[in-house]
């Protein structure tokens, strides 16, 4: 039997389902474009005002001493001085925000920004807590902390969603973007490495977002030998079959040929004969006629 959401009786979510129909109405569309308009205005006021970008930074020295506002206004710090390479970066992580969102539902990625932003306000007052405990107070470390990490987790997020699709380096060298990822995640250890701990703060805060959101949403149920054997006996029912598919996404296209880990489920609540991915089984439209 299959509910309302085309979840099967006795099927268990996992806890981001149980939020999505809790707060999913919540959830803000288009989020990478809100958060490149915070570096619009952070590069304006940088143009007009330099020096007010140093009362909107992550410092929780001046937090406790009543500057709340610190809390929110560091995500208006632009990640570098704009040029035409800043042009073509916010260009690029839109492409792959929008990509991820359209993949795992607004929700889902609202999850992912929000709790990388989290994560990146409560190191940097875990680093001043562990100042005060030693008798330093950490000021002005909150030129480090912007959304410039939040960024590249972005692009860890996609790399993992999409290993092997191509990107053109340099507009040149084809070359699959989990190539990409390991530089990526190498690069982000040097920088660790060599950094100081308000930039250590930040670049754990962003893996372990990456980390967090993903490990809590991998199914370890497809690893069994049960489940193992289960895929093989499938995946020689489709080969028999010719390529003619039984299932097909009715948002993305997608097959049981394009992936033996994809689930397929019917909505109750849609009008018609539709089915769904388990990346837009919650996130739908309902259709009426």
């Amino acid at each position: 039997m299959i509910n309302g959401l085309g979840i099967k009786k006795g099927e268990t979510m996992n806890w981001l389902n149980k939020l999505e129909r809790k707060f999913g109405k919540f959830a803000i569309t288009n989020l990478s474009i809100w958060l490149i308009g915070c570096y619009v205005i952070g590069y304006i006021l940088n143009f007009i005002a330099p020096n007010v970008l140093g009362y909107l930074t992550l410092e929780p020295a001046f937090i406790m001493r009543g500057q709340v506002w610190r809390i929110v206004t560091w995500l208006l710090i632009p990640p570098s001085s704009f040029s035409i390479f800043t042009f073509i970066m916010l260009f690029f992580y839109y492409s792959l925000g929008t990509t991820l969102e359209k993949t795992w539902g607004t929700f889902r990625y609202n999850v992912f920004i929000f709790s990388g932003v989290l994560f990146t306000i409560l190191g940097a007052f875990v680093l001043y807590i562990i100042g005060k405990i030693g008798g330093v107070t950490l000021v002005g470390m909150g030129s480090a902390f912007s959304t410039y990490y939040i960024n590249m987790s972005i692009f860890l997020a996609f790399a993992a969603s999409y290993p092997d699709m191509k990107v053109m380096l340099y507009f040149i060298i084809p070359l699959k973007i989990k190539w990409l990822a390991y530089f990526d995640a190498a690069y982000l250890l040097y920088m660790a490495f060599i950094g100081s701990w308000a930039d250590r703060v930040v670049i754990v805060a962003s893996i372990l977002n990456f980390l967090v959101f993903f490990f809590s949403t991998r199914n370890y149920q497809r690893i069994s030998p049960s489940e193992i054997k289960r895929k093989r006996t499938y995946k020689k029912k489709v080969e028999y079959s010719n390529g003619i598919t039984k299932h097909k996404c009715a948002i993305c296209g997608r097959t049981e040929l394009d992936g033996e880990h994809l689930e397929f489920r019917f909505c109750s609540k849609c009008e018609g004969n539709y089915e769904y991915c388990q990346d837009h089984l919650f996130t739908h439209q309902h259709k009426k006629r």
